[in-house]
Order: C-alpha cells, then sequence, then structure tokens
C-alpha cells in the first residue's frame, strides 16, 4: 500500500464554451464527477464553476494519471447526461491542471466553492481560469541545462 498526497485543482469547458451547465445539469454533473472520482480511488474536496465551465480539487492516487481520470471524468460524465438525461452535452478536449500542496487545500478548497461570486465580483484568478484550449506546460525558465551539469 502506498502512502500519498497528490492533490490537484483541475479546470475544463464545455465544448465551444457554451452555457451548458445549467442549474439542474449542473446539480447532475458536480454529483455524477465527484461519484466517478470516487470510484477511481480519488477523492473530490470541492466542486464548482460557471455555466461554461467547472473546477475541482481533487487527490488522484499516483497508480492513475492525471490525464486518464480526467478522461474518465470527462467521458462518463458527458455520456451519462446524454444517455440517462437525454440532453446534449460535450465538453472542450482539453483540460488543466495544477499541483497544489496540503498547505495550499484549504485556499484552493476556498477559491473554488465560491467560484460564482468570484466572476460575479472581477477577483478570480486568470491562470486557474484557464481551460486547456491549447497545449501549454510549465515555463522553461527552471529547466536544468545539462550542458553544464557535473559528471
Amino acid at each position: 500500500m502506498a502512502y500519498w498526497r497528490l492533490y490537484y485543482h483541475l479546470v475544463w469547458a464545455t465544448a465551444k464554451r457554451q452555457p451548458l451547465l445549467t442549474p439542474d445539469i449542473e446539480a447532475l454533473i458536480h454529483a455524477y464527477l465527484v461519484e466517478k472520482a470516487r470510484f477511481q480511488e480519488g477523492h473530490c474536496y470541492a466542486i464548482n464553476g460557471m455555466p461554461d465551465h467547472v473546477h475541482l480539487i481533487v487527490a488522484i492516487p499516483p497508480k492513475i494519471a492525471v490525464a486518464e481520470f480526467v478522461k474518465n471524468l470527462k467521458g462518463s460524465s458527458s455520456r451519462h447526461i446524454h444517455l440517462e438525461h437525454r440532453r446534449p452535452f460535450e465538453w472542450q478536449a482539453g483540460y488543466s491542471a495544477f499541483s497544489l500542496s496540503s498547505r495550499n487545500i484549504t485556499d484552493a478548497v476556498e477559491y473554488v466553492i465560491h467560484q460564482k461570486e468570484h466572476h460575479a465580483n472581477g477577483t478570480v484568478y486568470p491562470v486557474l481560469e484557464q481551460f486547456g484550449e491549447f497545449e501549454d506546460g510549465p515555463p522553461d525558465h527552471f529547466s536544468f541545462n545539462l550542458d553544464n551539469a557535473e559528471e
């Protein structure tokens, strides 16, 4: 058995940023995503969003890749809404993932819980409102220069 503390702030949007997360669908999607995270042995600390995107604070076990975890959440939730609720629903292709330390969990949970207020008041953190619309990675100014590494 592994000891792990791997926390993430995940964000993704609806297809073409359509406002598909209406109050009735939002409640269904949120409940489904929390249950699907649990099924994958993850733990969801917070979930919320806006009509066109969702934020989750989750712990993901090391035996499952973040990309696989998100793919399972997005694919199965979209399918669930189509089949069980007979509503058209689709997520965009990408997502954003930010790692969190255990010291940041409380602040991250508070940010997600108050998503609607942050958007209404203009107090969002722009970096956390990116939805993986294009492939991007960390800044390279932290890269280790192998040419200068000692052998």
